[in-house]
Formats: C-alpha cells, sequence, structure tokens
C-alpha cells in the first residue's frame, strides 16, 4: 500500500482491519511538489525490497497526487502490475482515480511523464470528504464545475445551488454530486480511452489553468489544482465566445460566480510571456499551435480549437479588467 504523510495518520486507520494482515506500507511525502520521478523511484525501490510481482497488487490511498504518482509506479514496474485507488479528496474522487491517465511532473511541466493504465477498482467513500479544509472541498468542485460545462447545463446550476459554507456543507448532497461528475468522466473515458477524440473534451480549463499552476508551483502564491482549472475556464470561456460565440451573458454570469466562488487571481501583464510559453509545452498541442477544447454553449463542447498568442492575452485582458 502507497499513503502520504496525511493519509497515514487520517485515513489508513479507517481502513486498516480491511486489509490483510503485515500488508507493507510506504509513505510519502504529500504535495504536489513530491510528485516527481525520485517519488517514483522510491516506490520502485519498496516494491522491489518486498518482493512484488506480476500477481502484486499496490493499493493508493490518497488524493490526486498519490493515484497519479503510484498509477504510474505500478504501472511501470515490471511493465505493469494491476492497483486500486482510494481516492482521499474530493478532486481525486471525481478526477485523478477514475480517469486511466498516470504520471508525474517533470521540470516545471505539469505531468509530462505518464501513462494511460486504468485501476483495476476504484473505492470511494465519502466519510473522507468529512474531513477536507475548505481549499480542497473548492478544488474537487472546479472540477465537477467542469464535467457540467462540458457535458450537463443542469448539472452546473444543480452544484451553483450548492451552499459551500463548510459548517453548512451537505455531505450526503455532495456524494449525489460525485456520482454525477463520475458517471459522466466515466462515459466519456469508456468511448475513448486513449484521448483521440471525445475525451479530450474533459481538457476543458486545463490549458490555461495548468500554466497558472505550473507557473507558481513552489512558489508562495502556489495553486491547487481545482482552483487553478476554474480560473482557466473563465479564460477559456472567453476565448469560446470570441471564437465560437459562445453567450456573452453566461460568460459574464460564470465568471462572476466563480471569482465569488474562489477569489481574484491576481497576475500581471509582466506575467503573460511566461504563461505563454508554458502553454506551448502542453501536452494537448499539435502542429507548434496551442490547443483547446472550447464551448459553443454550457453543455455543447468542441474539441481541436485552437487560439492566437493575441487572443489568449485578450483571454487574460478579460480575466483581469472586464
Amino acid at each position: 500500500m502507497l499513503a502520504d504523510s496525511n493519509t497515514i495518520n487520517h485515513c489508513f486507520p479507517v481502513i486498516k482491519t480491511t486489509l490483510p494482515k503485515n500488508i507493507p506500507v510506504f509513505v510519502l511525502e504529500a504535495g504536489e511538489e513530491y510528485k516527481h520521478i525520485e517519488s517514483v523511484v522510491k516506490v520502485w525501490e519498496f516494491l522491489n525490497s518486498n518482493g512484488a510481482d506480476r500477481k502484486s497488487v499496490v493499493i493508493n490511498l490518497g488524493g490526486g497526487v498519490l493515484c497519479d504518482l503510484g498509477g504510474f509506479a505500478a504501472s511501470t514496474f515490471k511493465r505493469g502490475l494491476d492497483f486500486i485507488h482510494i481516492p482521499t479528496t474530493l478532486l481525486s474522487q471525481v478526477d485523478a482515480s477514475v480517469g486511466g491517465k498516470t504520471g508525474v511532473n517533470f521540470k516545471s511541466f505539469k505531468n509530462e511523464i505518464g501513462s494511460f493504465s486504468f485501476p483495476m477498482k476504484v473505492i470511494i467513500d465519502s466519510c473522507f470528504t468529512k474531513t477536507l479544509p475548505l481549499e480542497h472541498i473548492l478544488s474537487g468542485f472546479g472540477e465537477m464545475l467542469k464535467h457540467a460545462f462540458i457535458k450537463d447545463e443542469k448539472y452546473y446550476y444543480a452544484l451553483k445551488n450548492l451552499d459551500l459554507d463548510l459548517e453548512n456543507l451537505d455531505y450526503n448532497k455532495i456524494l449525489s454530486l460525485v456520482q454525477h461528475s463520475v458517471k459522466i468522466k466515466e462515459e466519456v473515458v469508456l468511448l475513448d480511452p486513449m484521448e483521440k477524440g471525445l475525451r479530450k473534451i474533459l481538457n476543458f480549463g486545463h490549458t490555461i489553468g495548468h500554466a497558472f499552476e505550473s507557473y507558481y508551483l513552489g512558489s508562495e502564491k502556489e495553486l491547487i489544482h481545482g482552483k487553478a482549472v476554474a480560473y482557466g475556464m473563465i479564460m477559456e470561456m472567453y476565448l469560446s465566445h470570441i471564437k465560437l460565440d459562445f453567450p456573452k451573458d453566461k460568460l459574464i454570469e460564470v465568471a462572476d460566480y466563480l471569482n465569488k466562488v474562489y477569489g481574484k487571481l491576481l497576475f500581471g501583464h509582466d506575467d503573460y510571456e511566461k504563461l505563454f510559453s508554458l502553454m506551448t509545452h502542453d501536452k494537448k498541442n499539435e502542429n507548434h499551435q496551442v490547443n483547446f477544447t472550447l464551448l459553443k454553449d454550457i453543455g455543447q463542447s468542441v474539441i481541436d480549437e485552437t487560439a492566437s498568442k493575441k487572443e489568449i492575452f485578450e483571454a487574460f485582458d478579460f480575466y483581469l479588467y472586464e
């Protein structure tokens, strides 16, 4: 089993009695800054020293970082071990655990090294959600909003009606919404597991979102993933407006709502060039053009759209000044 320095204390005791006795457990440092190949090497060494063979199963108990990293380590050790995800954050429950993407960051680039490898099982327990701080609830909520924007307008309004005050959170309602998000993602992934076409709709908000996440990685302003995606969705919704005639009133309404939920992201013109440079390294790009998934309307996605540097800078301007 793989856990991190948080889940070993808060989550492992909850499931310990359901696991085989004396199961070997390896504890990784928690945090995006440890999502690198050196951590994977440590996992490989752990698997090797404990005699893991091709019939072994790796259990990943943690959030998105641990599921991504643990899945990648398992998928590459001895050319592939089975693995099970037990996602412990809202983000990993609706995103990292069910997509079949594994990987680690390389230099300043998000998920630059990885594989497509699907877990043999994903076990989602809502009890872990109750231990999360608001920041982590909001991170998962960002990906849930993305599912609504790409596939289901009614789902967007259901999410918008959720009271996000930590003291008033309805965890039964959240579980129901998580199930809907997982259903949306599963339907897409099953039709296009290797991301040759339809699955690209899941990248909405991620081209710009990943650039901001990478830009602030390791800094005092470090952005949690779902929050970065939320900001990315506002700017990519602006690109959708100028390129696909996404309705202006909905753009303004969504931007106002997301800024209310996540607060305003502070950046300036001096950051534009570096952010654009990070986008040019995005895995989704083809023919040296920055590739986007955009929207004709809420619930209507269009893949393989491109935008010029000028248009991307306009999207930054819209976010800062509108």
